[in-house]
């Protein structure tokens, strides 16, 4: 009874959707518990974006050195998820949540991780792969504004698309590091292969914000005459 009435304090702000969150919200309950106190929500954000620091130094290395540094980026891969995952929730578990403040750099930071994760694959892809780069922080740039806007609209937050969400995507891109370390060059296919996905989430997703944004529409159009008549 504990257990559950602390996962709908820690997780009251969003709504969650992906295949892994039974999991994971029992891992990040778990974990918020036993974070220091003084450790705030602002340390582990930009944690959480340290991680990303260090995807781009495996990448980094791997390219001017030995691919095997890419295992580097499966450690901060887990790092941003701790991070990311930990700093608002651990400021809901406290029950001191600064919501739009935390909101703000929480999105922001997410973007740089986002950024720096691309930058990365770029240094290391080869030649007309590079591409590929600019492409994935575009259509995950487009991800972020729709579930910006579905919060706007529906005034719930979620970061998810479907069974998919940011840990499961840190799963597949931890999955296609190992496998580019033990066999090489096949990232470039893998990263085509998550940009075709993410753009067909993405068109998706978009059409049905549109239908919400309709549906808002007519009922602020019904509100609106509602109100006259009563005048």
């Amino acid at each position: 009874m504990e257990e559950t009435q602390d996962l709908k304090r820690i997780f009251q702000d969003r709504k969650r959707t992906n295949i892994l969150r039974s999991a994971e919200q029992k891992t990040i309950s778990y974990l918020v518990k036993r974070v220091p106190s003084s450790i705030t929500s602002d340390m582990l954000t930009y944690t959480g974006t340290f991680g990303s620091l260090l995807v781009l130094a495996g990448f980094i290395l791997a390219t001017y050195d030995n691919r095997s540094f890419l295992l580097l980026g499966i450690l901060g891969l887990a790092i941003n998820w701790f991070g990311d995952s930990l700093d608002g929730r651990i400021a809901y578990y406290r029950n001191i949540p600064r919501k739009w403040y935390g909101f703000s750099l929480d999105i922001i930071m997410d973007w740089v991780s986002t950024v720096l994760i691309g930058l990365g694959y770029m240094v290391y892809a080869r030649n007309e792969y590079e591409l590929i780069a600019f492409v994935f922080v575009v259509l995950y740039g487009w991800a972020m504004i729709i579930s910006q806007l579905r919060y706007k609209i529906t005034d719930i937050y979620s970061i998810d698309s479907g069974i998919v969400g940011p840990t499961e995507i840190r799963i597949i891109l931890a999955l296609i590091l190992i496998a580019e370390v033990l066999f090489g060059h096949l990232i470039e296919y893998f990263a085509a292969i998550i940009c075709i996905t993410l753009f067909i989430i993405n068109f998706l997703d978009t059409r049905k914000l549109l239908k919400l944004g309709d549906i808002r529409d007519d009922a602020e159009r019904e509100a609106r005459l509602a109100k006259k008549e009563t005048v």
